[in-house]
């Protein structure tokens, strides 16, 4: 099945690199799978050229037998994980992508709903977390959305957003020489080396389309942010992150002057055989009493949104410390 699976996703996005994301997997680890599945056969599935992958008539075949076998899949599970939730009572399955409310959000539903066994599934790819809201295996995620490079949100979802545009701020080293300022430049950062993970959707085209606008070519090392928070404490590296990250003493966050990357922040679910509409209302108010505290927390960022009298801080039609 995991062979018939990367096939499929092969198909159907017409790119390694694409079909890769969608299942969580580095594109190298595809790649050598596709081969050891073309070996096993004795002949090629694909094409590649400058355009994707086509599948060639020996793939056309598998495609047309291996999707068939993958929907009768889905709709088992589907099934067997409906049962499971009539059988053993009240069940809530939420994903989401790296985020610091994460933790806040899982804790207050579990107050919130006692009487309900919470299940939290964490992945860098907002396209595996939304993939798995369409076939029944989460009830909602909790999605970022690099800015300029949308997410494809299956047909039958609807989204909920909950901050329009988040600016990304910038972490950096104490020692920084841009660290007295209160925003940070990017012509400042033009000699520093950067980090990005390249497996979370969008983040590496939406960093190099900034940079390549502001007229700076840096290097870059991929690697995930746990990594980079580590480089970044000894002046290895500078990295993006997120608004609501917490200065510590071996790491410094500014806000980037300009706000020249910034991402979405939204809930999707299923409009069909999904969450009831009063479960849904519960689970994204307790993602936003999440994501406002986290926001209130977070010194630089709360300085922003008090400037701006954001909605974000309010609760109530109040803002939190000015009522």
């Amino acid at each position: 099945m995991r062979h018939l699976r990367a096939l499929c996703a092969i198909g159907d996005t017409g790119s390694l690199h694409a079909a890769a994301r969608l299942l969580g997997m580095t594109q190298p680890s595809l790649t050598a799978q596709l081969r050891r599945i073309e070996n096993a056969l004795g002949a090629p599935l694909f094409v590649r050229d400058r355009t994707g992958s086509r599948p060639t008539p020996l793939g056309l075949t598998m495609l047309h037998r291996a999707r068939p076998i993958m929907a009768e899949m889905s709709a088992l599970v589907i099934d067997t994980q409906a049962e499971a939730v009539r059988t053993a009572g009240p069940n809530l399955r939420i994903g989401g992508t790296a985020n610091r409310v994460i933790a806040d959000w899982l804790r207050r539903l579990r107050l919130r709903l006692p009487t309900t066994d919470t299940y939290l599934r964490v992945d860098v790819s907002a396209s595996t977390l939304l993939g798995m809201v369409a076939a029944g295996q989460l009830d909602v995620a909790f999605v970022h959305e690099v800015e300029g490079f949308p997410l494809r949100v299956p047909d039958g979802m609807r989204r909920r957003v909950l901050v329009e545009r988040e600016p990304q701020f910038i972490a950096l080293s104490p020692d920084h020489p841009a660290v007295t300022e209160p925003e940070v430049k990017l012509a400042e950062l033009a000699d520093d080396q950067w980090m990005v993970d390249p497996s979370v959707d969008g983040e590496w085209e939406g960093l190099r389309e900034v940079l390549s606008e502001a007229g700076i070519n840096p290097r870059i090392l991929h690697g995930d942010y746990l990594t980079a928070a580590s480089l970044v404490a000894i002046g290895e590296v500078v990295t993006p992150c997120q608004p609501t990250s917490r200065p510590r003493p071996d790491m410094a966050v500014r806000p980037l002057a300009g706000d020249p990357l910034a991402v979405r922040l939204f809930l999707a679910f299923r409009t069909e055989n999904g969450p009831a509409p009063a479960l849904i209302d519960t689970v994204y108010h307790e993602l936003e009493a999440a994501y406002r505290e986290a926001a209130w927390l977070a010194v630089a960022y709360r300085q922003r949104l008090l400037r701006e009298d954001s909605p974000i801080l309010r609760y109530d039609g109040q803002t939190r410390g000015r009522t």
